[in-house]
């Protein structure tokens, strides 16, 4: 997770109100019941064009996050980081995510919604994926 600027990986957590305390939680502290996984993820949009993600998130990705078993827990525009969208969503597992995931590639309704939001050209310029287990103390599992 070095590459996520802190204040937004503290900032998602807290919200989510999975994040009390310290980022460093000793592997023992881990939940060991369930396997439900959480992934956060942040995309940057190419200069000027997050109003454009914004948009393909709020009229289709999350529609067909949900038809492909993913749950939108929440979705974040940080103050501080200009051009940046950042989203929890929930697995029933991390095996349950790749499928979900390759699923959502192949749907035809999301090639149609990335298609027509880039008539104009790309949108999305980096996107960054952490997979995280609730630990035992977690509000959220």
């Amino acid at each position: 997770m070095k590459h996520w600027p802190s204040s937004i990986l503290s900032i998602a957590l807290l919200t989510a109100g999975i994040f009390t305390g310290s980022l460093s939680v000793a592997p023992e502290a881990q939940a060991q019941a369930g396997t439900r996984v959480f992934e956060l993820r942040t995309y940057t949009s190419h200069e000027g064009k997050l109003d454009d993600v914004v948009a393909r998130f709020r009229n289709h990705t999350t529609k067909l996050f949900e038809k492909h078993g993913i749950t939108n827990i929440g979705y974040w525009v940080p103050r501080e980081q200009p051009n940046t969208l950042v989203y929890l969503i929930a697995h029933s597992s991390r095996d349950v995510a790749n499928k979900s995931w390759d699923a959502f590639r192949k749907d035809p309704d999301w090639i149609a919604a990335r298609t027509a939001s880039e008539v104009n050209g790309p949108i999305v310029a980096k996107v960054q994926s952490v997979f995280m287990d609730p630990t035992n103390f977690s509000g959220l599992k």
